[in-house]
């Protein structure tokens, strides 16, 4: 991963301190250290990120769908090589989902330590998915654990304060149904990057990445696809259901296994809505840029 960051021209001091952090913090836990299979392109999230985490703050990326803040948290977690817990909010999820819980077990109540109880202890990175669809009262738990202070508190334990190298990288995104404005006091303890929309010359070098034997040609019709969708959602002609670039890629995926273009786009984008008119507008859009008819063997090669 720090050779791809100098790919992607991060400054060479900002390099030096991240091997700097991670000779001071070798990581425990291995198997928890992700190995990304998508790569974050932009230099300057990247460098703006890489010098708040060095810092000791902690991470709030917002932004619209497709923009990448999950893979650029989870990419974050493998450069500075620190294990990473995932937490995905919902509104029934409770301070004990956090922090841990007690549990009997031979015979005895022990304390079962939750993802930010695990952070804590072993200097990890904990990625909080969808911060905003949480209760705040299940949010007050962290107050203590991103300020000044990095204690948590476990009613009945012990105090425990938190490793040098633990960070906490959060996400949101408003637009998801179920969310809600993000609590001032806890928005006040993370540093906040608006997350930009993917460019056409990082999209093209992400499709390359994930299927390098994708024609050319092929490869930048699928890009500009995905940006004639944006400009539908953006314009309110189609929901934002179809703006999705996980479902790009995965369509790619399944071409290469053998599935006709067409099928393919409508098991990623399309049959993501149900609105059978709006089924037809994204049709429409993927037919003027590519085929439904083409083949793996028209696609793929040389």
């Amino acid at each position: 991963m720090l050779s791809f960051l100098k790919e992607e021209g991060v400054s060479p001091e900002l390099l030096e301190e991240l091997e700097r952090f991670r000779k001071e913090y070798p990581a425990e836990l291995l198997e928890r250290i992700p190995v990304p299979q998508f790569r974050y392109y932009g230099r300057e999230v990247w460098e703006q990120a890489a010098a708040a985490l060095l810092c000791g703050k902690n991470l709030l990326l917002t932004g619209d769908k497709a923009t990448g803040k999950n893979v650029l948290a989870e990419n974050l977690a493998a450069v500075f090589g620190r294990p990473a817990w995932n937490v995905s909010f919902h509104v029934n999820l409770d301070a004990s989902g956090l922090v841990g819980t007690d549990t009997f077990t031979e015979g005895q109540v022990r304390f079962r330590p939750g993802p930010v109880y695990q952070c804590a202890q072993y200097g990890g990175f904990g990625i909080l998915d969808e911060i905003n669809m949480a209760k705040n009262e299940a949010l007050a738990v962290l107050h203590a654990v991103l300020d000044f202070r990095r204690v948590l508190d476990i009613p009945g334990y012990d105090r425990l304060p938190m490793a040098p190298a633990a960070r906490f990288i959060a996400t949101m995104n408003y637009d998801y149904a179920g969310t809600r404005e993000l609590n001032e006091a806890l928005a006040s303890r993370f540093v906040v990057i608006q997350m930009p929309a993917i460019s056409p010359e990082n999209l093209d070098r992400l499709l390359k990445h994930r299927c390098p034997e994708l024609k050319q040609k092929y490869r930048q019709q699928f890009a500009s696809l995905f940006f004639d969708l944006q400009k539908k959602c953006e314009g309110g002609e189609i929901s934002s259901k179809a703006l999705d670039l996980r479902g790009l890629l995965d369509a790619l995926e399944l071409m290469a296994a053998g599935v006709p273009s067409g099928p393919a786009l409508d098991m990623g984008i399309t049959n993501k809505t149900a609105d059978g008119y709006e089924q037809g507008l994204i049709r429409d859009v993927m037919a003027a840029r590519v085929s439904p008819k083409l083949t793996r063997g028209e696609l793929f090669g040389p």
